[in-house]
């Protein structure tokens, strides 16, 4: 199997990883598991950066660097739009205090603005996989 192909397969594998964790983000927020949701919402909305990223071959450990490329690569040169690094920032710092503030109390209109942030992602980067023919 040549690098193209590898990274070919690597970004399909994670954008269905992304739309998976986002079917399971609607799955807590039906059953009121707004804590859990929010926390999916992040990891769908992440791992479809990352499968932006595999077409490059490129990856980091740590979620931040990871989100900061993304960021200074294809949102500040207009490939996804502007919103979508707001959007994935948001859902970060939202996803950063629902998993480690201890009193904090997710609400189902935080879980749907950030289910409707990650499903944006999650279609945006579908849509540019497609452009770019590594989606059929």
């Amino acid at each position: 199997m040549d690098k193209e192909t590898k990274s070919v397969d690597l970004s399909v594998y994670r954008i269905n990883n992304a739309s998976e964790t986002l079917d399971t983000a609607k799955l807590c927020m039906d059953n009121k598991r707004y804590k859990d949701a929010i926390n999916r919402c992040y990891y769908a909305a992440f791992y479809a950066v990352k499968a932006v990223l595999a077409l490059e071959e490129t990856d980091f450990k740590r979620h931040k660097d990871a989100v900061a490329y993304f960021n200074q690569n294809y949102v500040a040169t207009d490939i996804f739009d502007r919103e979508i690094g707001k959007r994935l920032g948001r859902l970060k710092r939202k996803r950063e205090t629902s998993d480690y503030d201890d009193f904090y109390v997710a609400s189902c209109e935080e879980a749907k603005e950030q289910y409707e942030a990650a499903e944006l992602i999650v279609k945006s980067v579908q849509s540019f996989l497609k452009e770019k023919e590594a989606l059929k």
